[in-house]
């Protein structure tokens, strides 16, 4: 069963090692571990239904409070200390286009705001409830099922509510991929990456949700929204573009239809450790502006990868890697890259041997597919580790942002010394490293972790969580960076949105949202503050 108030399935457990818990302690000092809220005490806060009755709606407490929350770190202190607060009033599960739109003339005869959602998986604030009016979690994931897969035109339509998992099972079925791994691939869903403008592990070869959502439908409050699908259109601006990122606010997809490709006969994935990060990160851009046919270019920083060695257990193999790279000249400062192939095993393998040839000049060590095995394997399972952090103390978050090749070093650098200046604030100390998950010949997303200790107390970890969010937030935007890359907007990020859009973008998405939702019942609160 899913976890109420933590990530992934309750069976599966990533326990941090000796030496990860110890590594832990020498950076930021013993964790604190807090005794968990019960599910039946959390239970008891949710407040009375407000909603009149309907046929797809469900308000008894313990599914309302199991749809209430995302995974931001707010959501998990609200979920761990049983500070719950408001709650959506009812949870539908439509199964089908026409009972979306049947819940839309509800919630518009009734005052309703609708909140939709699939796994829950959101970390920006996209699930919480508005105040001063009743709202419906609209959840997506009974609508899963492949509708249509046109092989000529290697198009296949969806339900909009369909899991990673699902997705990818009933394509390999018949062929097929659509090659989009976000980290929450598990619980997310393909109506949740196309709303938040989601970006898989393996974008450099099959690109970003919105390369891959070529068109679909859409239950506005003044209507359905049709999105045919063409391989190109001189046709105006594309309508589609109102829909990717529109995180709910002008209505539900309840399909979609995205360019899929044959499954790759031959995949695998390297590691490479460069002496430094300016080596590092002057490698991997030319490697990128190569075009070189790779899946994936994942770079992190000395302390990024110090952190993984030390989590991966092995600890006589770890050292004697550790031993072998030294001796290459990749020391204390040692970055690490993890190169993905995929496709027909002559060209992955070509590729492989170009990107390699660009390393070498800038010190690269190619250390073979081992830890690359080992990444693939734990590549859905690394969140786990929230969980393992909490159970003795610590908290965990990220930022990502992205940027120009000129400022990808100076925004790494003013993210982690913001978080370390909001934390030094509580005499509190951050564990901060970083890597650059996705890479362009333009420049890369710079994706940030922070480790620290929890204060054992709900209002002190919220005001802890406030300040580094605030500090590294405002180090994205005075660098000149997106506030999101990946993770969408929601009502954390929303703040800052501004600062990207500038007043006449604002107002025109303002009127946009007016305009086909005139009500404002649809997701209130998120994007636009």
């Amino acid at each position: 069963m899913k976890r109420w108030n933590g990530w992934g399935d309750e069976s599966v457990e990533f326990a941090l090692n000796a030496e990860a818990l110890a590594f832990l302690r020498q950076r930021i000092g013993a964790g604190r571990p807090v005794a968990d809220a019960a599910f039946g005490q959390a239970r008891g806060q949710v407040a009375e239904s407000r909603l009149p009755p309907h046929r797809l709606v469900d308000t008894a407490p313990a599914v309302r409070l199991r749809n209430a929350l995302g995974q931001s770190l707010p959501d998990w202190l609200r979920l761990r200390y049983g500070v719950i607060g408001r709650t959506p009033d009812g949870v539908a599960y439509p199964e089908s286009a026409q009972d979306v739109r049947d819940l839309i003339d509800y919630a518009q005869q009734y005052g309703v705001a609708l909140i939709p959602q699939g796994g829950g998986t959101s970390v920006a604030g996209h699930l919480t409830a508005p105040a001063g009016m009743p709202a419906l979690a609209v959840n997506m994931t009974r609508m899963r099922q492949l509708l249509y897969l046109d092989t000529e035109s290697q198009l296949a339509t969806f339900g909009a509510g369909v899991l990673g998992p699902d997705l990818e099972a009933q394509l390999r079925a018949r062929g097929y991929t659509l090659g989009h791994f976000p980290q929450s691939f598990e619980y997310s869903t393909l109506g949740g990456w196309v709303a938040t403008r989601s970006s898989g592990q393996q974008s450099l070869r099959y690109g970003r949700i919105e390369h891959l959502f070529r068109g679909g439908s859409m239950e506005t409050p003044l209507g359905t929204l049709h999105l045919p699908t063409f391989p190109a259109s001189a046709a105006g601006p594309d309508l589609r573009e109102m829909v990717l990122g529109s995180e709910g606010r002008i209505g539900i997809l309840t399909e979609a239809t995205v360019r899929v490709t044959p499954a790759p006969a031959y995949e695998a994935f390297h590691a490479v450790f460069f002496p430094n990060w300016g080596a590092a990160e002057t490698a991997v851009r030319q490697i990128v502006q190569a075009g070189l046919s790779l899946s994936m270019l994942r770079l992190s920083n000395a302390l990024e990868t110090t952190t993984m060695l030390a989590l991966a257990g092995h600890k006589k193999l770890i050292s004697l890697l550790e031993g072998y790279l030294s001796l290459r000249g990749c020391k204390d400062g040692k970055c690490m890259l993890m190169i993905g192939v995929s496709g027909r095993k002559s060209l992955a393998r070509a590729a492989l041997r170009e990107a390699l040839l660009v390393a070498l000049p800038h010190g690269g060590v190619h250390v073979g597919r081992y830890m690359g095995n080992k990444w693939k394997q734990n590549r859905f399972r690394n969140v786990y580790l929230r969980n393992a952090a909490w159970s003795h103390g610590y908290a965990i978050d990220t930022v990502e942002t992205a940027v120009d090749w000129p400022r990808v070093e100076i925004m790494m650098r003013a993210v982690e010394a913001a978080a370390a200046a909001a934390l030094e604030q509580f005499g509190e100390k951050v564990h901060t490293y970083t890597h650059l998950s996705h890479l362009y010949a333009q420049g890369a997303s710079v994706y940030t972790t922070f480790v620290y200790r929890l204060a054992g107390d709900y209002e002190a970890d919220l005001a802890r969580w406030k300040a580094l969010k605030k500090a590294a937030s405002m180090a994205i935007v005075e660098n000149g960076g997106t506030i999101s890359h990946q993770h969408g907007v929601g009502s954390d990020h929303a703040p800052y949105l501004a600062a990207e859009k500038g007043r006449l973008g604002m107002s025109s998405l303002r009127a946009l949202f007016e305009h086909l939702d005139p009500q404002g019942i649809m997701n209130p609160g998120k994007l636009l503050p």
